[in-house]
């Protein structure tokens, strides 16, 4: 197989599985790296199938110039249409549990509003905590360094509003990284693990935070 484009390539004799899709998109895959091909074509491409090899040119010109020595199989299925990925566990649905499940967070808690404006975006959950004070709280899946530092620049800004000061912080999500964790608590900010199958009432109904 060669490629000539804005560069060249050149993928030697092997056994490969060539997948040609309905968009027109030409794929090269070998037996491992996962869900990455080798090579691709992406639409809109032409494919010209030639004794003994397979030419694809794209919209700039570049050419893809697949070999065929010995064909193994030869199958085509029409997939119809795809109704599309749909994610379960995405920070909008922890978002909606926990805007639903303050005491989650502690006794007497209350949701003061969702998506609370500020000049750098909204944050997912502004609370007040037993005693009253403002808890602002950003939501993810998965808790990483960017999300804490997210949090700290809506915390300066919160705070700096004398109706609602002081504004602590909460950083909830279902797996928080270690230095994210680290992070966090050297800034004061409290981090929350969220169990988001017993949120949503998918195993014995007992709501726990680990």
């Amino acid at each position: 197989m060669d490629y000539a484009g804005r560069l060249t390539a050149h993928l030697p004799s092997a056994l490969r599985l060539l997948i040609v899709k309905a968009d027109g998109s030409v794929l090269v895959h070998s037996d491992g790296g996962s869900y990455k091909p080798l090579n691709w074509m992406s639409p809109p491409c032409r494919l010209a199938e030639e004794p003994g090899r397979w030419v694809v040119t794209g919209k700039s010109g570049e050419t893809l110039t697949i070999f065929i020595e010995e064909v193994l199989s030869d199958s085509s299925f029409a997939l119809g249409t795809d109704p599309g990925l749909v994610k379960d566990g995405v920070e909008a649905h922890l978002q909606d549990l926990l805007a639903a499940q303050t005491q989650l967070l502690g006794d007497g808690w209350r949701l003061v509003r969702r998506e609370y404006p500020t000049p750098i975006g909204p944050v997912d959950l502004m609370c007040r905590d037993a005693s009253g004070t403002s808890v602002a709280i950003e939501v993810k899946r998965r808790g990483e360094i960017d999300g804490v530092e997210q949090l700290t620049r809506y915390l300066e800004l919160l705070n700096r509003d004398q109706l609602i000061a002081p504004v602590l912080g909460v950083f909830a999500a279902q797996e928080i990284r270690p230095q994210a964790r680290v992070l966090a608590e050297d800034r004061g900010i409290r981090c929350v693990v969220l169990d988001y199958d017993t949120m949503r009432g998918a195993d014995d109904g007992a709501l726990r935070l680990f």
